[in-house]
């Protein structure tokens, strides 16, 4: 009998144990295939969050056009905001005083900055009478900049209106140089004195907006409209819109670098 006991106490501590083991098979086999389903669903989800419609390739011809419009956009901008832009059409005035130099300015319109303002070695008398005789012709020449200033890197070509030294000619005759000049006050208040004229000569007294001259001369001025014609980059014209001349111009006024 007691050999019996002990083979039963075994026998159920054996059946326990293979039980035990049976039932974390069991759950083994059964979380195995939940695992495999996440990684297998993690697995999607990744090739699904990776995979990128394709984009539609545009024709040549609509990537062209659309290079075309930016590069066209870019240039408009940056030729609005050039300071020293004139149109086909400028305001012309010279001014100085009796014994004093001649200054030539251009402007865009009335009230805006000279574009272009230039101290020429001539007296404004001898201008005067010059164009009391007849047509004026003014030349003023600079030198173009050599060929290995060209060649150095980051050297930038200087636009015709911003040249600083001039070598001048008044109906071919050699009167000095001519120097540019930046608006000063004094220039300006001399602009804004004359800006309500749109064509004539005349003389301006010292007063509140014109200073006196270093003699305590009056300043002499001449206004009016010039058309603007550009040759090349090297080259630009000015002849001066006299409705009285029959269409000649009694100015002209040529810039050229050679």
């Amino acid at each position: 009998m007691a050999t019996s006991s002990q083979d039963s106490s075994s026998s159920k501590r054996h059946f326990h144990w293979t039980n035990k083991v049976a039932t974390e098979d069991t759950e083994a086999s059964s979380t195995t295939p939940n695992e495999d389903d996440k990684n297998g669903r993690s697995g999607i989800k990744t090739h699904v969050s990776l995979s990128t419609p394709r984009k539609k390739k545009l024709p040549a011809a609509a990537v062209s056009i659309a290079r075309l419009r930016s590069a066209v956009s870019s240039f408009r901008k940056s030729r609005s905001s050039l300071p020293f832009g004139l149109g086909s059409r400028a305001i012309g005035t010279l001014f100085g005083y009796r014994r004093g130099h001649v200054h030539f300015a251009l402007q865009k319109d009335a009230g805006s900055p000279p574009a272009f303002l230039v101290e020429l070695a001539t007296p404004i008398s001898g201008l005067v009478r010059e164009m009391a005789s007849g047509l004026v012709r003014i030349a003023l020449e600079c030198d173009k900049p050599k060929a290995e200033d060209h060649n150095k890197k980051g050297t930038t070509v200087v636009r015709l209106l911003e040249e600083s030294t001039w070598r001048t000619y008044c109906n071919g005759k050699k009167c000095g140089f001519a120097t540019r000049r930046d608006c000063g006050d004094k220039e300006w208040k001399i602009l804004k004195a004359v800006e309500p004229i749109s064509t004539g000569a005349g003389v301006l007294p010292a007063g509140n907006e014109v200073e006196a001259g270093p003699d305590g001369g009056e300043l002499m001025y001449m206004r009016a409209k010039f058309e603007r014609i550009v040759g090349s980059r090297d080259s630009e014209a000015f002849y001066m819109m006299n409705p009285d001349s029959n269409g000649t111009p009694e100015l002209s006024i040529y810039l050229l670098r050679v």
